[in-house]
Order: structure tokens, then sequence, then C-alpha cells
């Protein structure tokens, strides 16, 4: 009961140190700045290049009236449109070709969808849409396939649009290579999404790039590839929800909200993406009771939370594993909303994050299976140089367990008094709390990137 008494004293003193070093948050905010510096090699511009075009198509004016040449077209037609302005709305019934420069813009008068595919076998390579409806609720878009098969929309940019590329209830549509330019100056909520999936299957969202819009949903739509993408000013540049067996690879996502998050998806591939520079309470990759997910290869640099996992996996068969991945410059590497199992963590590489594993709610990470990951702070040692630490590494600290009990004390964190009470931890094994994480064999040097 003394010990007890003495302990719970000990607490309140803690937090007063905390909260009494409120000065000391400059050299936490220095030392920020500092790290802001670092600049991963990894975030560069992902190049547009405009398709190749389709031979013997048929030259159409500029201010021609589209609408009556598709209505009469024979299937396999192309149309080769001249630089100039063209009117939309139009819809495509029969499976045909529009191609053209970036010079020649399809414009919307305001309303509606204004390419709208409503056939097998389309395809619109090169051109220009500016505009579409202004209805959310409609998801007016720049383009919607919707019911159909084998549609290519390549090297498209769009401008001016609430929504960019929608399909819905469709089948093997490619989006690729297209740019989409969204509203900066409207609200990210407000936004439509760059690129939407719904009920759609056996799709590939290519090599395009997005800007200033909301997001790239997949929803109710499985078997799908998101891949070389980049994402730039959005809210979620990835966002599966009940998605299975999809792919989300070689995509950069730079200075969104959220880089990826996955919401009631199972058996999904996630590798070698870049997610850099999330905004405020914003994190790199983000799973809500998914499972099997194979997180491979990424790079979580400066964002708020690296990962972020809440009550993944859920299902009692599933499991996920998560390996070879960077978290360099976190606030947070992993967090746990509460204690989780069923997570392998093997040959990853924390450094140089204020936190590299945090678990929520008084919990612990000691039911997930660490192996083989480097820790830029493991005091170990490495006697027979086979570059695996003699000893394990364990994570202790006191201040992530006040924060995880009280989390408006984060906002001291970096401060002085944190450090204090991390080094009392570590001095005096009175105070020394339960570790959040065990790593057997820790490696001794970080991975190349």
């Amino acid at each position: 009961m003394m010990i007890k008494a003495f302990v719970n004293r000990f607490d309140r003193v803690a937090i007063t140190l905390v909260i009494a070093a409120a000065v000391g948050i400059g050299a936490g905010i220095a030392r920020n700045r500092e790290r802001s510096g670092r600049r991963p090699q990894a975030i560069m511009n992902t190049s547009i290049h405009l398709p190749e075009r389709r031979p013997n198509g048929r030259s159409v004016a500029a201010g021609t009236d589209l609408q009556p040449l598709l209505e009469s077209a024979a299937a396999g037609s192309v149309f080769d449109l001249a630089p100039g302005v063209y009117s939309g709305p139009i819809v495509v019934k029969r499976p045909v070709t529009i191609q053209g420069p970036r010079s020649a813009v399809i414009r919307s008068n305001g309303t509606g969808m204004t390419i709208d595919v409503a056939t097998d076998d389309a395809t619109l390579l090169g051109f220009t849409i500016d505009g579409s409806g202004d209805r959310p609720d409609l998801t007016d878009s720049a383009v919607r396939v919707r019911g159909s098969s084998n549609v290519r929309v390549e090297g498209i940019k769009v401008v001016n649009a609430l929504f960019g590329l929608v399909a819905e209830r469709s089948r093997n549509v490619g989006f690729i290579g297209n740019e989409i330019v969204g509203k900066a100056s409207t609200s990210v909520g407000l936004r439509g999404d760059g690129i939407r999936l719904w009920e759609t299957r056996d799709s590939v969202v290519e090599r395009n790039r997005l800007v200033d819009g909301r997001d790239i949903v997949v929803w109710y739509s499985s078997d799908n590839r998101v891949s070389n993408n980049e994402v730039r000013r959005c809210r979620y540049g990835t966002h599966f929800m009940y998605s299975d067996r999809g792919t989300i690879e070689n995509n950069r996502y730079l200075e969104n909200v959220v880089g990826i998050f996955i919401m009631y998806s199972h058996d999904v591939s996630i590798k070698n993406n870049v997610a850099a520079g999330n905004r405020s309470e914003g994190m790199g990759l983000g799973a809500k009771e998914s499972g099997n997910l194979v997180v491979r290869g990424n790079s979580f640099v400066k964002d708020p939370i690296g990962i972020y996992l809440d009550g993944s996996p859920f299902r009692p068969q599933d499991a996920n594993v998560f390996e070879d991945n960077l978290f360099d410059l976190c606030d947070a590497g992993v967090v746990f909303h509460s204690s989780a199992v069923r997570n392998v963590f093997q040959g990853n590489t924390f450094r140089d994050n204020r936190t590299h594993v945090r678990v929520e709610g008084r919990g612990d990470a000691l039911g997930v299976t660490w192996i083989g990951n480097y820790f830029d702070d493991y005091a170990g040692y490495d006697f027979d140089r086979d570059g695996i630490g003699d000893v394990a590494y364990e994570a202790r600290s006191l201040s992530d367990r006040l924060t995880s009990d009280r989390p408006e004390l984060e906002f001291f964190r970096g401060a002085a008094a944190t450090t204090l009470l991390d080094a009392l931890g570590r001095v005096f094994p009175l105070y020394q709390p339960e570790p959040t994480l065990v790593d057997p064999r820790p490696r001794i040097a970080p991975r190349e990137f």
C-alpha cells in the first residue's frame, strides 16, 4: 500500500513537472525545425506522358457539336479533336475513341457530367476537360463511367470540376496517366474526389497526378490496383472501404491529411509507397478493422503518425505483416488504438521519431511480434558482429505512459521535463514503467532506403 501511494504521488509530481516546464518547449520546437530540414530523396514529381494516339481518326474541327457525331458513329470509330473548345456535356453510348491534344478542350455548361460514358469499349485520350456540375449529391464529374467494361481514360487533364474521374458498377476500367487539378481555395472537405471507384472491379488507377483535390476513393470495389500515382495537398491519398484483394504500390502521397486509409477491407497489398509531410493530426497509413494486410517497403516520413492501427486485424483468422518499412521524423512511428495482437513487425527502421511506438488507452504492444527491427535509441551491443543485438530492445517511457493516460499532456512533448522523466525511469528502477514492446533480435544498423 505504501509503495502504491508513493507511485501515485510520483504521478502527480511528474505531471506538475511537465506543466511547470512549458518554457522548455522552445528547445523542442528548435529540434523540430532542425528535423524539418531533412527531405527524403524519394519525393519526386510524377511525370505525365501523353498517350499515343490511335491511327486513322476522323478530324473534328473546333466548335463542332460532338453529340450528333457520337450518336451516328459506327462501333470502333476514332475522332481526332483539333485544338479549340467543344461544348459539353456529351454522352458516349457507342464504343468509340475520342482523342486530341491538351489544347482541345471539352467545356462543361455547368451542369451534370461533362462526359458520361454509358457503353463498353470506349476510350478517351489526351485532351482537356474543363468543369462539371456542382452538385455533390449527384457526383457531378468531369468523366463518369457507369455500368460499363473495358473503358480507358488516359492522359486527360481535368480542371475546374467538382469530381474528376468516377467509375460506378463497372469492370476493367483504366484511369491512367491523367492530371486532375482541384481548387486550392475550396475547403478540402467540400471538394469532390479526384478519382472514385464505386462497385467497380478488376480496374487500374495508375500514373495519375492529383493536386488540391480530395481523395482517391475505392469503395465496395474489390480486385483493383492503385499504383504509381502522385497525390499532393489532398485529404486521403487513397481510401479503401469494404474493398478486398486490392493493391496499392509505388505511390507518392505528399502533404495530405492521410496518405492511405484502409477500412473494413482484407487481403490488401501496400508496398513501396511514400507518405510524407502529412498535415494536422493525420497519418501515413491508417487501418480500421482490416486484416491480412501486407505492408512492405514503404517510407513514412515527417508524418504526425506513421501507421495507426485501430482494431486491426479484426477477424480472428486474420493477421497483418509490416516489413522493411521506414519510419523517419514522425511524431509517432506506430500508434495502436489499444493493445494489439496478430500483427508482425519485422525488419523495419525506426529513426529520428519523437516516439517510435505508442499505445493509447493504457495498453501495450507486447502481443505484437517484433523481430529484427532497427531502433535508433537501442543501447545494446553486438559482440559476435552478426548485425543483431545480443540483448533485447525494450521500449519503456514514463512520458509515453503519462501522455497515454492523459492525452492533453501531449502538448508538452519535447519539453525538458518529459526528457527528465524518461531519464528518471531509466536510472531508478522504482520508477521504471512496464515495457511497451520487446524485440528480442533488434538490428544494429538501419536498412538502406
